[in-house]
């Protein structure tokens, strides 16, 4: 399975970005889909996640401004972000959970 995620950049305080990942396979009626962040010198962090059910769940930090969805007949989940703040700054990865694959990720900069 590839995973390859897309959409990241530059984007002012207050800005919206909507990644994607693009799988190889159709993954999504197996696995949880979920993206995770890492900050520089931080650990890599959960973000949200969607079951194969459709059935959502979000970090108390993205809570309310993030949103989770996906395409299963184009394999691919989206990541709507809206009200970004200078420390949601990160690389994003998309991971189907309990697996071992991951995608390359995209960095994300929040910054004026």
């Amino acid at each position: 399975v590839q995973l390859v995620e897309s959409g990241g950049g530059l984007v002012q305080p207050g800005g919206s970005l909507r990644l994607s990942c693009a799988a190889s396979a159709n993954i999504f009626s197996i696995y949880t889909m979920g993206w995770y962040r890492q900050a520089p010198g931080k650990e890599r962090e959960w973000v949200t996640s969607i079951t194969t059910g459709g059935a959502k769940n979000y970090a108390d930090s993205v809570k309310g401004r993030f949103t989770i969805s996906q395409n299963n007949t184009q394999s691919t989940v989206y990541l709507q972000m809206n009200s970004l703040k200078p420390e949601d700054t990160a690389v994003y990865y998309c991971h189907p959970m309990n697996s071992a694959y991951w995608g390359q990720g995209t960095q994300v900069t929040v910054s004026s």
